[in-house]
């Protein structure tokens, strides 16, 4: 498959700190790829260097065959590149349908295009569709969840980066959650996940491991999933 996104020896930080020395990897167009490791690894630095809300000090990424370089976030979301940071993001007091529709901003296609992706999206995320017109704060935790996946969905990323999709959602509801994220890859959309939750290595297709900055292991997530020293020291299981 050709790579969507490819992250050559990539260093950034913040200030004076390096969080990251040299980190690379590769996403291919349809995959779902995670990206572990432990709290400080630089999970979260890379996925804000990727969508450009850090700088690089060295090293390059492309994307969809362009360097991005000093490219703007919009410029960079424009091109198909999602982000979905940790924490929900809500607007607590617009509606579920108010909130789903802020993702259509950048969207230029035709009204009933839009109304057959949400419609779609209702269909992968059922608990919102009796809810679209209720205040965002009414929902769950999981509800909530879904709601910003689903609109980070709406704006139609070729490939969506994830950081920790499972926080503070009771075990089954991140089954349920990775359950739908694989749904939207059968629809055509690529993920990289970052995750702390084991459960991602059931529906990814490879794995990344850092370490302090540094790539640590990559490999098949099945592989991954079966070095159970490794589960147990990244992943607190």
């Amino acid at each position: 498959m050709n790579a969507l996104l490819e992250v050559n020896d990539l260093v950034t930080g913040y200030g004076r700190l390096q969080i990251l020395h040299g980190v690379s990897l590769t996403v291919a167009e349809g995959e779902i790829v995670s990206l572990l490791g432990a709290n400080g690894a630089g999970k979260t630095t890379l996925l804000r260097a990727i969508s450009g809300l850090l700088p690089a000090w060295r090293g390059e990424a492309r994307f969809a065959g362009q360097v991005l370089g000093s490219m703007r976030p919009e410029r960079r979301t424009a091109l198909g590149l999602g982000h979905l940071p940790e924490g929900r993001g809500l607007f607590q007091t617009l509606t579920v349908r108010e909130n789903l529709d802020l993702s259509l901003v950048a969207r230029t296609t035709a009204r009933d295009e839009i109304d057959e992706d949400r419609e779609r999206l209702l269909t992968i995320f059922p608990a919102l569709r009796p809810r679209l017109t209720q205040a965002a704060s009414s929902l769950s935790g999981g509800q909530q969840q879904m709601l910003v996946l689903a609109r980070a969905m709406m704006a139609r990323p070729r490939l969506l980066l994830v950081d920790e999709l499972s926080f503070g959602l009771a075990p089954q509801l991140v089954d349920q959650m990775f359950d739908m994220v694989a749904d939207l890859r059968r629809s055509g959309t690529t993920f990289l996940l970052v995750e702390q939750h084991a459960g991602v290595l059931d529906i990814s297709d490879r794995t990344y491991v850092l370490r302090t900055g540094r790539n640590h292991l990559e490999g098949p997530s099945e592989e991954i999933g079966a070095t159970s020293d490794l589960v147990r020291a990244y992943l607190g299981d």
